[in-house]
Protein backbone atom coordinates (compact mmCIF):
# COMPACT_ATOMS: atom_id res chain seq x y z
CA UNK A 1 0.00 0.00 0.00
CA UNK A 2 1.39 3.86 -0.93
CA UNK A 3 2.24 5.14 2.31
CA UNK A 4 1.86 9.17 3.02
CA UNK A 5 5.63 10.01 1.45
CA UNK A 6 4.23 8.04 -1.78
CA UNK A 7 0.91 10.31 -1.92
CA UNK A 8 2.79 13.17 -1.04
CA UNK A 9 5.23 12.51 -4.40
CA UNK A 10 1.88 11.82 -6.14
CA UNK A 11 0.44 14.95 -5.57
CA UNK A 12 3.64 16.88 -5.82
CA UNK A 13 3.79 15.67 -9.54
CA UNK A 14 0.11 16.36 -10.17
CA UNK A 15 0.40 19.89 -9.13
CA UNK A 16 3.65 20.54 -11.35
CA UNK A 17 1.39 19.85 -14.01
CA UNK A 18 -2.16 20.64 -13.62
CA UNK A 19 -2.03 22.77 -10.50
CA UNK A 20 -3.56 26.88 -11.46
CA UNK A 21 -4.58 25.05 -14.76
CA UNK A 22 -8.25 24.86 -16.13
CA UNK A 23 -9.27 20.96 -16.13
CA UNK A 24 -11.41 20.93 -19.82
CA UNK A 25 -12.55 17.03 -19.82
CA UNK A 26 -13.46 14.93 -16.32
CA UNK A 27 -14.15 11.18 -16.70
CA UNK A 28 -15.21 8.95 -14.18
CA UNK A 29 -14.92 4.97 -14.26
CA UNK A 30 -17.41 4.42 -11.21
CA UNK A 31 -20.86 4.68 -12.46
CA UNK A 32 -21.67 5.88 -8.77
CA UNK A 33 -19.00 9.21 -9.54
CA UNK A 34 -20.41 10.05 -13.43
CA UNK A 35 -22.79 13.09 -12.40
CA UNK A 36 -20.13 14.84 -11.05
CA UNK A 37 -18.33 14.84 -14.36
CA UNK A 38 -19.93 17.71 -16.00
CA UNK A 39 -19.72 20.17 -12.50
CA UNK A 40 -15.60 19.97 -12.77
CA UNK A 41 -15.27 20.57 -16.22
CA UNK A 42 -14.28 24.10 -17.05
CA UNK A 43 -13.16 24.65 -13.14
CA UNK A 44 -9.44 25.55 -12.13
CA UNK A 45 -7.98 23.24 -9.90
CA UNK A 46 -6.43 25.92 -6.87
CA UNK A 47 -4.86 22.92 -4.73
CA UNK A 48 -3.42 19.89 -3.95
CA UNK A 49 -3.01 18.40 -0.23
CA UNK A 50 -2.40 15.22 1.35
CA UNK A 51 -3.86 14.06 4.55
CA UNK A 52 -1.84 10.96 5.38
CA UNK A 53 -2.85 8.51 2.86
CA UNK A 54 -5.41 10.71 1.37
CA UNK A 55 -5.00 13.08 -1.52
CA UNK A 56 -7.12 15.93 -2.05
CA UNK A 57 -7.44 17.78 -5.39
CA UNK A 58 -9.79 21.36 -4.58
CA UNK A 59 -11.39 22.73 -7.62
CA UNK A 60 -12.35 26.73 -7.60
CA UNK A 61 -15.96 27.09 -6.60
CA UNK A 62 -15.68 24.69 -3.65
CA UNK A 63 -15.96 20.48 -4.88
CA UNK A 64 -12.73 18.61 -3.97
CA UNK A 65 -12.09 15.37 -5.28
CA UNK A 66 -10.68 13.00 -2.28
CA UNK A 67 -8.69 9.59 -3.34
CA UNK A 68 -7.22 7.14 -1.37
CA UNK A 69 -5.05 4.88 -3.44
CA UNK A 70 -5.64 1.61 -0.77
CA UNK A 71 -3.76 -1.51 -1.86
CA UNK A 72 -3.35 -1.02 -5.37
CA UNK A 73 -4.60 2.04 -6.65
CA UNK A 74 -1.80 4.93 -8.32
CA UNK A 75 -1.13 7.91 -9.68
CA UNK A 76 -0.28 8.84 -13.29
CA UNK A 77 0.61 11.89 -14.82
CA UNK A 78 0.79 12.09 -18.55
CA UNK A 79 0.79 14.42 -21.87
CA UNK A 80 -2.94 15.03 -22.61
CA UNK A 81 -4.49 11.60 -23.38
CA UNK A 82 -1.43 9.42 -23.18
CA UNK A 83 -2.17 6.84 -21.39
CA UNK A 84 -0.08 4.17 -19.96
CA UNK A 85 0.41 0.57 -20.69
CA UNK A 86 -1.06 -0.90 -17.86
CA UNK A 87 -3.98 -3.89 -16.96
CA UNK A 88 -4.87 -1.45 -14.13
CA UNK A 89 -8.83 -0.35 -14.74
CA UNK A 90 -8.65 3.70 -14.94
CA UNK A 91 -10.82 5.04 -12.28
CA UNK A 92 -10.69 9.06 -12.63
CA UNK A 93 -8.92 11.44 -15.89
CA UNK A 94 -8.55 15.05 -15.34
CA UNK A 95 -7.31 16.74 -18.31
CA UNK A 96 -5.92 19.88 -19.15
CA UNK A 97 -5.06 21.74 -22.36
CA UNK A 98 -1.77 20.14 -21.80
CA UNK A 99 -1.37 17.09 -19.66
CA UNK A 100 -3.47 14.45 -17.88
CA UNK A 101 -3.91 13.13 -14.42
CA UNK A 102 -4.96 9.84 -14.21
CA UNK A 103 -5.83 7.22 -11.69
CA UNK A 104 -5.80 3.79 -11.63
CA UNK A 105 -7.20 0.57 -9.80
CA UNK A 106 -8.41 2.91 -6.45
CA UNK A 107 -12.05 2.66 -5.50
CA UNK A 108 -12.23 4.98 -2.45
CA UNK A 109 -13.14 8.62 -4.87
CA UNK A 110 -15.87 11.29 -3.86
CA UNK A 111 -16.57 14.64 -4.48
CA UNK A 112 -16.63 16.55 -1.35
CA UNK A 113 -17.99 20.23 -0.66
CA UNK A 114 -16.98 22.25 2.07
CA UNK A 115 -19.51 20.30 4.68
CA UNK A 116 -18.45 16.61 3.06
CA UNK A 117 -14.92 17.05 3.88
CA UNK A 118 -15.99 18.11 7.33
CA UNK A 119 -17.68 14.79 7.90
CA UNK A 120 -15.69 12.36 5.66
CA UNK A 121 -15.58 9.31 8.40
CA UNK A 122 -11.78 8.96 6.83
CA UNK A 123 -10.99 12.30 7.25
CA UNK A 124 -13.12 12.87 10.53
CA UNK A 125 -11.27 10.40 12.40
CA UNK A 126 -7.56 10.52 11.26
CA UNK A 127 -4.32 12.29 13.40
CA UNK A 128 -1.64 14.78 12.56
CA UNK A 129 -0.23 14.65 8.91
CA UNK A 130 3.87 12.96 9.26
CA UNK A 131 4.26 15.13 6.66
CA UNK A 132 2.86 18.05 7.86
CA UNK A 133 5.52 21.17 8.92
CA UNK A 134 3.55 21.33 12.28
CA UNK A 135 4.16 18.31 13.43
CA UNK A 136 7.01 18.59 15.53
CA UNK A 137 9.00 16.09 17.53
CA UNK A 138 7.52 18.37 21.05
CA UNK A 139 3.66 17.91 19.69
CA UNK A 140 4.56 14.34 18.67
CA UNK A 141 6.01 13.42 22.72
CA UNK A 142 2.84 15.00 23.90
CA UNK A 143 0.92 13.02 21.44
CA UNK A 144 2.66 9.49 22.67
CA UNK A 145 2.06 10.73 26.58
CA UNK A 146 -1.43 10.94 25.69
CA UNK A 147 -4.02 8.78 27.42
CA UNK A 148 -5.36 7.57 24.06
CA UNK A 149 -2.55 6.13 22.91
CA UNK A 150 0.53 5.28 25.82
CA UNK A 151 -0.62 1.86 27.25
CA UNK A 152 -1.00 0.50 23.52
CA UNK A 153 1.55 -1.57 21.73
CA UNK A 154 4.16 0.85 19.47
CA UNK A 155 3.69 -2.09 16.76
CA UNK A 156 -0.17 -1.75 16.73
CA UNK A 157 -0.01 2.18 17.78
CA UNK A 158 2.35 2.89 14.69
CA UNK A 159 -0.14 1.12 12.30
CA UNK A 160 -3.53 3.67 13.36
CA UNK A 161 -3.90 6.47 11.77
CA UNK A 162 -5.45 8.61 14.29
CA UNK A 163 -2.23 8.63 16.20
CA UNK A 164 -0.17 9.79 13.05
CA UNK A 165 -1.54 9.74 9.31
CA UNK A 166 0.66 8.69 6.80
CA UNK A 167 2.52 5.58 8.31
CA UNK A 168 2.44 2.50 7.06
CA UNK A 169 4.07 -1.08 7.49
CA UNK A 170 7.51 0.13 5.68
CA UNK A 171 7.38 3.33 7.85
CA UNK A 172 6.68 1.48 11.44
CA UNK A 173 9.39 -1.11 10.95
CA UNK A 174 11.88 1.50 9.94
CA UNK A 175 10.71 4.07 12.06
CA UNK A 176 10.85 1.69 15.30
CA UNK A 177 14.06 -0.02 14.13
CA UNK A 178 16.03 3.56 14.29
CA UNK A 179 14.06 5.07 17.75
CA UNK A 180 15.76 1.39 19.28
CA UNK A 181 12.26 0.46 20.30
CA UNK A 182 10.63 -2.73 20.66
CA UNK A 183 7.11 -3.12 19.00
CA UNK A 184 5.74 -4.39 22.10
CA UNK A 185 6.57 -1.73 23.88
CA UNK A 186 4.56 0.82 25.12
CA UNK A 187 4.73 4.61 25.55
CA UNK A 188 4.54 4.44 28.74
CA UNK A 189 7.38 1.73 28.76
CA UNK A 190 9.91 4.39 27.43
CA UNK A 191 11.92 6.90 29.45
CA UNK A 192 11.37 10.47 28.73
CA UNK A 193 14.38 10.07 27.04
CA UNK A 194 13.30 7.02 24.38
CA UNK A 195 10.19 9.44 24.04
CA UNK A 196 12.13 11.62 22.36
CA UNK A 197 14.08 10.01 20.09
CA UNK A 198 11.34 7.97 19.12
CA UNK A 199 9.69 10.97 17.93
CA UNK A 200 12.57 12.52 16.74
CA UNK A 201 13.04 9.35 14.35
CA UNK A 202 9.17 9.37 13.11
CA UNK A 203 9.38 12.84 11.85
CA UNK A 204 12.90 11.78 10.12
CA UNK A 205 12.26 8.86 8.79
CA UNK A 206 9.15 9.63 7.34
CA UNK A 207 10.74 13.03 5.91
CA UNK A 208 13.75 11.26 4.39
CA UNK A 209 11.20 8.64 2.57
CA UNK A 210 9.60 11.55 0.96
CA UNK A 211 12.23 13.29 0.20
CA UNK A 212 14.63 9.84 -0.93
CA UNK A 213 11.36 8.36 -2.79
CA UNK A 214 10.66 5.77 -0.41
CA UNK A 215 14.23 5.23 0.64
CA UNK A 216 14.76 4.84 4.82
CA UNK A 217 18.90 3.82 4.82
CA UNK A 218 20.06 6.58 5.60
CA UNK A 219 22.23 8.08 2.84
CA UNK A 220 25.67 7.70 3.97
CA UNK A 221 24.74 3.91 4.08
CA UNK A 222 22.95 4.21 0.89
CA UNK A 223 26.23 5.23 -0.80
CA UNK A 224 27.51 2.40 0.78
CA UNK A 225 26.03 -0.39 -0.53
CA UNK A 226 25.25 1.33 -3.89
CA UNK A 227 29.67 1.19 -4.46
CA UNK A 228 29.15 -3.19 -3.50
CA UNK A 229 26.89 -2.94 -6.66
CA UNK A 230 23.43 -3.38 -4.56
CA UNK A 231 20.08 -2.38 -6.60
CA UNK A 232 17.49 -0.34 -4.74
CA UNK A 233 15.62 -3.39 -3.17
CA UNK A 234 18.66 -4.10 -1.61
CA UNK A 235 19.48 -0.59 -0.14
CA UNK A 236 16.34 0.92 0.11
CA UNK A 237 15.47 0.15 3.86
CA UNK A 238 17.45 -1.38 6.95
CA UNK A 239 15.03 -4.06 8.38
CA UNK A 240 11.80 -3.83 6.28
CA UNK A 241 12.12 -6.68 3.63
CA UNK A 242 15.12 -7.86 5.07
CA UNK A 243 14.37 -10.97 6.95
CA UNK A 244 16.91 -13.38 7.90
CA UNK A 245 19.69 -10.83 6.71
CA UNK A 246 22.47 -9.36 9.27
CA UNK A 247 21.61 -6.13 10.91
CA UNK A 248 23.58 -3.40 9.68
CA UNK A 249 24.51 -2.21 12.90
CA UNK A 250 25.47 -5.55 14.68
CA UNK A 251 25.27 -8.03 12.28
CA UNK A 252 22.57 -9.90 14.12
CA UNK A 253 19.72 -11.88 12.37
CA UNK A 254 16.65 -9.40 11.42
CA UNK A 255 13.71 -11.16 12.40
CA UNK A 256 9.85 -10.91 10.80
CA UNK A 257 7.17 -11.13 12.34
CA UNK A 258 3.12 -10.38 12.55
CA UNK A 259 2.12 -7.52 14.22
CA UNK A 260 -1.71 -6.05 13.92
CA UNK A 261 -1.97 -9.30 11.07
CA UNK A 262 1.01 -7.13 9.04
CA UNK A 263 4.47 -8.35 8.66
CA UNK A 264 6.88 -6.53 10.93
CA UNK A 265 10.70 -6.95 10.78
CA UNK A 266 13.06 -5.70 13.89
CA UNK A 267 16.17 -5.95 14.50
CA UNK A 268 16.35 -8.41 18.42
CA UNK A 269 19.77 -6.61 19.52
CA UNK A 270 19.32 -3.27 18.74
CA UNK A 271 15.39 -3.20 19.83
CA UNK A 272 15.73 -5.88 22.39
CA UNK A 273 13.53 -5.22 25.74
Amino acid sequence: MPEGPEIRRAADKIAAKLSGEVVETVWFGLARLERFAPRREGRRIVGLETRGKALLIHFEHGLTLYSHNQLYGRWFVRSRESYPKTNRSLRVALHTAQASALLYSASEIAVLDERGLGEHPFLRRIGPDLLSHDLSPQTLVAHLRDKRFRNRSLGALYLDQSFVAGIGNYLRSEILYFARVHPKQRPSDLSAAEQRKLAAETLTVGRRAYELGGITNTPCRVAQLKKKGLRRRNYRHAVFGRGGKPCYRCRTEVQKLSIASRRLYLCPSCQGI
